[in-house]
């Protein structure tokens, strides 16, 4: 129905195509366009259905911010951006599918509402990336719908809190690439951040810690002394989820339990098994001390979980389950009596008790469970879904069980492992995922079957935070990575192309920086080609083009002052020597400093 709906709007579009030289970023399904243009000014204005005020605003909001024009809304003009919004007899399409035709007099977006705020999205990217006042978008007719309905990105507030207004500003920058879910890790062993009322020290005592480990100093231990804390209250949560809500991103709230528990144990020590006194960890990595499996503690967390059900209304609960160690519980005398009464023979099978149990209070609030895979192993029911991330098999294994799965396996999907091996990088927490590695990931495996198949919601990239702590840091290491993403669960399969997307790609470098957004510079490459001995054509290319190469022979660190690279040229390189090579936009953003020898 899809394809017969679209091919009459072509048909009625009724114009010449040429090849495409557009720049969007995911990839749209179907795209034609044609040589005119529609003329931007401060005369366009914005005329939209009733329903459909908050995608105006925002569109109205984003014109005034980055081309000083407000567009405000009105009818009875000659040039215009309709926003249409589908009634409902036309059921034929998708939840997030839109139309967007541009012709020299008008630009229509045509779609559900979330379908509408994705055509504004690609609309943006149609425009310039400096700020003008009048402009021209070329004519385009575009239909497009996303692959999969999990499009995700995840950060980590526990270990390094951010602030509200940079929160708000991860869920832009994820809406501009339409990713539509954002997972919240609110919890963990190093800070709890969201308030509960009903256990105010959980924020009192468990956002604090008494200083944060210092870099990679694990053994012996190394701590900076200086304490630690923040935390959300409800009414900055609320206001999150409406920002999120009014840009269509759903937010998943994580709440670890039985693991990753430290910081509400370091509050409340009768949650643990031994009612022993904690202090809110302050090394990276996990703890020992995990939650008691007992009613009392299972009751503590269903009332948590009252109280993030009231703030975040969206479909999913995430209940962390990962990393449990049972050294905590092989101890406990209690957990002992639970194995016998219930009948549990094995310490996942503990976890899966404590797991299912909160699931089932979950269910009964109307809500759907997810966690990490680990609650496979145990036994999972079959409401379950499962986040993949400890490889593939978890989320093909949940899948082939019957239950919904989100792909987020650490080799592909790890924004916080490095972007190079390169020891000039950010420190990190380790692993290897560049660009290309990101874009050439396949949620779906061919493992299975297309029944299958669809139990699989879409991909996520995960960001955690142990060695991040800044906006900025956190924004180098998802761009371009994230965009790269953003194509892999939106676009079709067939659509992808990786050197077409690194040449689309270049357009969103200036977006980025147009939009006030860090990133990584991607580093140049040095190619050395033998002549004679010690003689050698230098060549420097980089996957970002119009940057400025300079490079060094002498030992030093290549800077703006050093030679210029402009074409391939001969060089002398003796066996001691090295070139060293930066990549220096614009802008004046700088690349790692890269370096070869003969």
């Amino acid at each position: 129905m899809r394809s017969i709906i679209f091919s009459i709007f072509i048909f009625l579009f009724s114009f010449e195509c040429k090849a495409q030289t557009l720049s969007i970023i995911p990839q749209p399904l179907s795209i034609e366009q044609q040589e005119r243009a529609f003329t931007f000014s401060p005369q366009v204005k914005i005329v939209s259905d009733k329903d459909e005020f908050e995608n105006a605003n925002y569109l109205n909001t984003y014109l005034a911010k980055y081309y000083q024009v407000r567009p405000l809304m009105q009818s009875n003009i000659k040039k215009y951006i309709a926003l249409r919004l589908l009634n409902s007899k036309q059921k034929s399409y998708s939840l997030d599918e839109y139309t967007l035709m541009v012709t020299t007099d008008s630009i229509v977006i045509t779609g559900t509402d979330a379908g509408i705020f994705y055509g504004i999205q690609t609309l943006l990217q149609l425009m310039p990336a400096e700020m003008k006042m009048q402009f021209d978008i070329p004519c385009v007719a575009i239909h497009d719908y996303p692959r999969f309905s999990w499009r995700g990105m995840h950060l980590d507030c526990s270990r390094h809190f951010f602030s509200v207004e940079f929160v708000k500003k991860y869920i832009d920058m994820m809406a501009y690439y339409k990713m539509n879910t954002f997972h919240w890790h609110l919890t963990d062993d190093q800070g709890w951040r969201i308030e509960i009322k009903q256990y105010p020290k959980l924020t009192s005592i468990g956002s604090y810690r008494k200083e944060t480990m210092v870099e990679k100093n694990f053994t012996p231990y190394i701590g900076d002394k200086t304490p630690y804390d923040g935390f959300y209250t409800q009414e900055q949560i609320k206001e999150i989820v409406k920002y999120a809500a009014q840009r269509h991103v759903t937010i998943v709230p994580e709440i670890e339990m039985p693991g990753h528990s430290q910081a509400a144990i370091a509050a409340y020590p009768e949650l643990a098994c031994f009612g022993m006194s904690y202090d809110v960890l302050t090394k990276w990595g996990g703890s020992d001390v995990v939650l008691c499996p007992i009613p009392e503690v299972i009751q503590f967390y269903e009332n948590i979980l009252d109280e993030v059900m009231a703030l975040f209304p969206g479909e999913y609960i995430h209940v962390g389950g990962d990393e449990v160690p049972d050294a905590h519980w092989k101890q406990s005398k209690q957990v002992t009596e639970l194995m016998l009464k219930e009948n549990i023979k094995t310490y996942p099978g503990v976890e899966a008790y404590f797991i299912n149990t909160i699931e089932k209070y979950i269910n009964s609030k109307g809500r759907k469970m997810i966690g990490w895979d680990e609650i496979l192993d145990g036994g999972v029911s079959a409401n379950a879904s499962i986040m993949s991330w400890r490889g593939t098999e978890g989320g093909i294994a949940a899948a082939k069980h019957g239950n919904y799965a989100v792909m987020t396996p650490g080799d592909y999907c790890y924004f916080d492992h490095c972007q190079s091996k390169n020891s000039m990088e950010p420190l990190c927490i380790g692993g290897f995922l560049p660009l290309e590695k990101v874009y050439s990931y396949e949620p779906v495996s061919s493992e299975l079957t297309p029944e299958q198949s669809k139990y699989i919601l879409g991909a996520q990239a995960n960001v955690w935070t142990e060695y991040l702590s800044t906006p900025e840091q956190i924004e180098y290491m998802i761009f371009p990575r994230m965009i790269a993403l953003s194509e892999v669960v939106w676009s079709a399969k067939t659509k992808k192309d990786w050197w077409d997307f690194v040449g689309r790609l270049q357009y969103h470098f200036t977006l980025l920086e147009f939009r006030g957004i860090n990133y990584r510079v991607p580093e140049p490459e040095i190619q050395l080609r033998p002549l004679a001995e010690n003689k050698f054509t230098l060549g420097i290319t980089s996957l970002k083009q119009n940057s400025d190469f300079y490079y060094t022979t002498d030992g030093t660190n290549p800077t703006s002052s050093s030679l210029k690279y402009s074409e391939a040229i001969e060089i002398t390189l003796t066996p001691l020597q090295k070139v060293k090579a930066i990549a220096i936009t614009k802008s004046g953003k700088k690349s790692i400093v890269i370096e070869r020898s003969k």
